[in-house]
């Protein structure tokens, strides 16, 4: 019997502070990587957790909780939808977006969920051990008329 493949969504966003410096967090494989995540679904039946109207708001909320930056999810980049095996046999489609962050003179702050964050300037990013997608992705932003 045929059984369709089903991978997770992870929306992810590039986002800039002040010094035109982009946000990223070390994950738990060691790898530097855009702050996002999934979409809530919410609980069943209400309860505390709501859910997402859809990726740009899990995108807006995924940064606050893991930065502490208020952030407007823009467009969707060019390039910047792929897939990705962060273990073998485990696919993630990454959906990735310009941010316009809103508090950009805020330093950010490292949630439990990350290892380690850092603001990293357009050319030093191509030596950092993250995924290449990530790597298009911030290109693009930057390369963005509209960012």
């Amino acid at each position: 019997m045929y059984k369709p493949s089903l991978w997770p969504v992870s929306v992810k966003g590039v986002a800039l502070d002040s010094k035109d410096r982009v946000l990223l967090l070390k994950n738990e494989r060691a790898e530097w990587e855009l702050p996002g995540g999934r979409l809530e679904i919410g609980v069943e039946g209400g309860g505390s957790a709501p859910a997402d109207a859809g990726p740009a708001q899990a995108l807006e909320r995924e940064i606050a909780e893991e930065a502490g930056w208020a952030v407007t999810a823009g467009a969707e980049l060019a390039g910047g939808t792929w897939i990705y095996e962060p273990i073998p046999g485990r696919r993630v489609l990454i959906v990735t977006y310009g941010c316009t962050v809103l508090t950009p003179d805020r330093d950010p702050i490292l949630s439990h969920e990350h290892k380690e964050l850092g603001l990293f300037h357009r050319d030093e990013v191509g030596a950092l051990n993250m995924p290449v997608g990530y790597k298009h992705s911030i290109a693009a932003w930057y390369e963005h008329p509209q960012r």
